[in-house]
């Protein structure tokens, strides 16, 4: 029995000993500050034909809802086929996002080259459920052609300080995914201080994330700049620590164009060019890409 605490004290130091790396203790005042002044400075200038066309590049099309059907999703999925016809010059969004198990009707329906599948796994939105389910409901997703899986954490673990049991989740469900993409959604409304949100970015990146996601749009508050500003300075300090680049995805809640706007805008101004790429930078939306749509091409659309 004495054995296994020391073997626990062991786990716990090694996360402990992974975040001492970092500047974790943030004021959640400075932040807003921060955050505040980079929106006031900068937002404006971003407000361009070409922004707005790369933004579009890079929205993860979501449908997540109670009520989707195979034959909601595969309508879905044609109007992302549709897209390359009618807009021959716009890059096309950059996933379609749905619950696993549309993955194959998604995956036989698709026909954009460069479009992912994306799938939210592992007990989404809560993510309560048994780290056994959550590994079954991964694999069944990739097996059903998922390219990438969107998972939320285990907060309440990370909330109780139970680092070895929210990371090694983590760390099996990468194992699973192998070279696809793997998202951790963050439920920054749920962790609530700058402090938590730095915490919890890290020991995602740390167990091998390729994207860090601030929430599920199931719960509020959904995404803010201010927690987004938080996330970006976390991949800053992980890359500049292991030469490894992370991606961010801000998603729940960004109903507007300014509102994509500002995650542009904090993704550039904290992490900068190289992160201004779909390979690294991901809107999760689905009302977005009409507003979208309709102000680069000058008059409003419902297209998707």
């Amino acid at each position: 029995m004495e054995h296994h605490h020391h073997h626990e004290a062991d786990e716990h130091s090694k996360y402990e000993a992974a975040l001492a790396l970092y500047e974790t203790n943030l004021s959640d005042d400075e932040v807003k500050a921060k955050t505040a002044h980079i929106i006031e400075k900068y937002v404006a200038e971003n407000n361009t034909l070409e922004v707005k066309k790369f933004l579009f590049n890079c929205i993860d099309l979501t449908t997540l809802k109670t009520e989707d059907s195979e034959e909601s999703v595969l309508k879905f999925t044609e109007r992302v086929n549709d897209f390359e016809d009618k807009y021959p010059d716009l890059k096309n969004v950059a996933a379609i996002c749905v619950y696993p198990c549309f993955a194959k009707i998604v995956s036989q329906s698709l026909e954009v080259e460069d479009v992912n599948i994306a799938c939210v796994s592992a007990g989404f939105p809560s993510s309560q459920t048994f780290t056994e389910v959550k590994v079954a409901e991964t694999a069944l997703a990739l097996a059903d052609g998922a390219t990438e899986i969107d998972i939320v954490i285990s907060v309440g673990k990370f909330l109780s300080g139970d680092y070895e049991g929210m990371c090694d989740e983590i760390e099996e469900i990468k194992n699973i995914c192998g070279e696809r993409h793997l998202k951790t959604i963050l439920e920054t409304g749920a962790l609530k201080t700058a402090e938590n949100i730095m915490k919890a970015s890290i020991l995602s990146m740390y167990s091998g994330a390729d994207f860090i996601k601030t929430s599920t749009g199931k719960q509020e508050p959904a995404a803010t700049p201010e927690a987004a500003y938080v996330m970006c300075r976390a991949i800053k300090a992980y890359y500049e620590q292991t030469g490894r680049k992370v991606g961010f995805k801000p998603a729940g809640g960004i109903n507007s164009v300014n509102d994509a706007l500002v995650y542009y805008t904090i993704v550039k101004e904290v992490l900068g060019e190289e992160w201004m790429g779909n390979h690294l930078f991901r809107l999760g939306t689905s009302r977005l890409a009409n507003l979208l749509l309709s102000e680069i091409v000058g008059e409003s659309v419902k297209f998707f």
